[in-house]
């Protein structure tokens, strides 16, 4: 099994670009990562990496190697899955991401249940609203609220999240109540944007009477993290376009108020994605589908508080 360790340490290095950033990765130290990478090599009579004293690369063979590696640990993992289907008790790791706010409020709280009942799974939680690359942060599964592009991936419907547009009391009375959906336009309200590399949310769509509606809007300031856009609007800065759920509680108590009720945004999908040979392995079966149930009974009971 040792090999097979240095093997995953050799892999996440040509991925990441550093021992120290691979060894993280797989929760090693940089000195145990750097001892695996050295055995390996040590084995194969080669050297795997050309090293400076401020980077690191796969030599020539280094590179044929990783992806023959890459197979290897592939046959191993579908080969421990199968093997798994066989007992009553799941185990491993489970790599899962989730944008922030609903990962905090919604599917972090629910982790631990999950885990007191599969006591031999452990889960590694990544949190962000940035898009990521599940093939190559080597993830299990990814929740995502909105609408996804990549086709490669299973997918798995849990629920549909209402959105709203809100502000503060305070931001209306200074810059008025919009009335329509054109008076976002023009400059004429902050419009607070999650935005980031490749972000989709440059425009803002709206539920009308004739079908959906695009608003090119725009705003002095925008954020890469939802939270801080709700935090923005509490502080009557703009006008901000989240899901219900994450705003609900403010709404309740007076400090956010709906803006264009008639005229709402339309609800985003809440869902998860995965590769589709990741679906034989039953602990991945078995958290979605607890995932799934648990997440919507905690959105119903929040939208009937």
């Amino acid at each position: 099994m040792q090999y097979i360790e240095s093997l995953r340490v050799f892999v996440r290095t040509v991925e990441l670009g550093s021992i120290t950033s691979g060894g993280r990765d797989l929760r090693l130290t940089p000195a145990v990562a750097s001892k695996r990478i050295k055995e390996l090599e040590s084995r194969l009579g080669v050297r795997l990496f050309n090293r400076t004293t401020r980077s690191i690369s796969p030599t020539e063979v280094g590179r044929v190697f990783y992806e023959q590696a890459k197979t290897v640990l592939a046959s191993v993992d579908e080969a421990e899955a199968v093997v798994a289907n066989f007992s009553e008790t799941p185990r491993g790791a489970l790599r899962v991401t989730a944008p922030l706010g609903i990962g905090r409020r919604i599917i972090a709280p629910l982790v631990p249940e999950f885990t007191d009942r599969y006591t031999e799974v452990q889960v590694q939680m990544r949190l962000s609203d940035r898009q990521i690359d599940m093939v190559a942060e080597r993830l299990d599964l990814a929740f995502f609220l909105g609408v996804p592009k990549d086709s490669n991936l299973k997918l798995r419907h849990i629920c549909d999240c209402p959105r709203v547009l809100c502000a503060a009391p305070s931001y209306l009375a200074k810059h008025g109540t919009p009335r329509a959906p054109e008076d976002l336009l023009g400059g004429r309200h902050n419009c607070l944007l999650l935005r980031y590399p490749r972000s989709p949310e440059y425009f803002w769509q709206l539920k009308t009477g004739s079908g959906l509606r695009r608003l090119e809007v725009a705003g002095r300031f925008d954020a890469d993290d939802g939270d801080v856009l709700v935090r923005w609007a509490l502080d009557g800065q703009g006008i901000a376009n989240r899901p219900t759920l994450e705003v609900a509680e403010h709404l309740r108590s007076g400090a956010l108020v709906e803006v264009l009720p008639d005229t709402p945004p339309p609800p985003s999908t809440l869902g998860c994605l995965f590769p589709h040979r990741k679906l034989q392995d039953p602990k991945i079966r078995l958290f979605v589908d607890y995932m799934a149930d648990a997440i919507r009974a905690t959105i119903a009971g929040m939208q009937k508080a």
